[in-house]
């Protein structure tokens, strides 16, 4: 299978290979693009040196997958060209995320949406991506009626400019501000543009996501966004109002069982997810589980996820892996299991 990767030399493009390396892939040809200041250097994939190309050089040569990882002026633009060819995009900006003809996916969740057909797919935010994991299986028993989300997002959702950001201040170096403010030794309140609504992007990227990846206009979601001095993985506190009536001991039991989740929830033991904990793994970590005696219906989790990877990379990947099912008729995840 013929793979390209919009965007290779970038932070979440480099876990995209390393990915597409781990879970062997069945790739037959590699096609690296990235800027034109990039083509010619070479790259590492199994072993392999590749030299990348430009984005024109990928679309001549019709691959079967393009993962996308390039910001979403050049997904509007390249995307549709791709798809032209016949090539499937999978795209990790929030370019499409939210058109009505394209689908929002994340395997584990509604995977089963995809038909093979598709030439454009979305790959939904990171913060959005390890929540509805979390929640998706507790929204099937017991209905969602209103999330109330906090996040503790590290600076490499951002890119490498804010991971330099950081190892600068860290270091008392000057350099390249692209937060307004510091954010070694800080938390900024400020994660993506601000809307006229006084909420940012990513805030209303968990709010209108989640209802569209669980098919739910209805849940009542709002959000607070945090920029932390945490290197890998983002965090979320989120308060859980059901329509129906739980014991927890029966959402913790549905937790456990949840693909691509691990439950941490120990307490007496500290036992807790927590970034550290998360770096490099691809399941999305919950715990600190508990009702929240102040509502009806209601209980708390913290859950964790690496943003590189389950929040991007893997995501993409695992969605390659789907359609690659679906054409080739090969079971994948559970169903190779069974």
């Amino acid at each position: 299978m013929k793979i390209a990767i919009i965007g290779a030399t970038g932070l979440v493009g480099t876990v995209m290979l390393k990915v597409l390396e781990e879970r062997n892939f069945p790739v037959s040809q590699l096609l690296a693009v990235a800027s034109e200041r990039s083509v010619g250097k070479m790259i590492q994939f199994k072993g392999k040196d590749i030299s990348v190309v430009g984005i024109e050089t990928a679309i001549e040569a019709a691959p079967d997958i393009a993962l996308f990882s390039a910001g979403g002026q050049t997904s509007r633009e390249f995307a549709p060209k791709f798809a032209e060819k016949g090539t499937c995009v999978i795209d990790n900006s929030s370019a499409w995320r939210m058109d009505k003809d394209i689908k929002l996916i994340v395997p584990e969740v509604n995977g089963y949406l995809l038909t093979g057909e598709e030439k454009i797919i979305a790959n939904p935010n990171c913060s959005t991506i390890q929540m509805v994991v979390a929640l998706n299986q507790i929204h099937q028993k017991y209905r969602l009626r209103r999330l109330v989300i906090s996040t503790y997002q590290s600076p490499s959702g951002t890119g490498q400019k804010a991971i330099s950001q950081y190892h600068n201040e860290k270091a008392g170096r000057t350099g390249e501000m692209v937060y307004p403010y510091q954010i070694f030794d800080n938390c900024i309140p400020h994660c993506d543009d601000f809307l006229e609504n006084g909420y940012t992007k990513e805030e209303m990227k968990l709010v209108n996501e989640t209802r569209k990846i669980l098919g739910d206009p209805d849940i009542a979601i709002t959000a607070t966004a945090v920029r932390v001095p945490a290197l890998g993985g983002h965090s979320e506190s989120i308060n859980v109002e059901l329509t129906n009536e739980f014991e927890l001991e029966d959402v913790i039991q549905v937790f456990r069982q949840t693909e691509g989740l691990t439950l941490m929830d120990d307490i007496r033991n500290n036992v807790y997810p927590m970034p550290l904990s998360s770096k490099g793994e691809d399941d999305v970590k919950v715990g600190r589980i508990r009702r929240d005696p102040s509502q009806p219906n209601a209980f708390n989790c913290w859950v964790v996820a690496d943003n590189l990877r389950k929040g991007a990379a893997t995501n993409a990947v695992q969605i390659a892996e789907k359609m690659n099912a679906i054409w080739t008729r090969t079971p994948v995840g559970d169903e190779l299991a069974k």
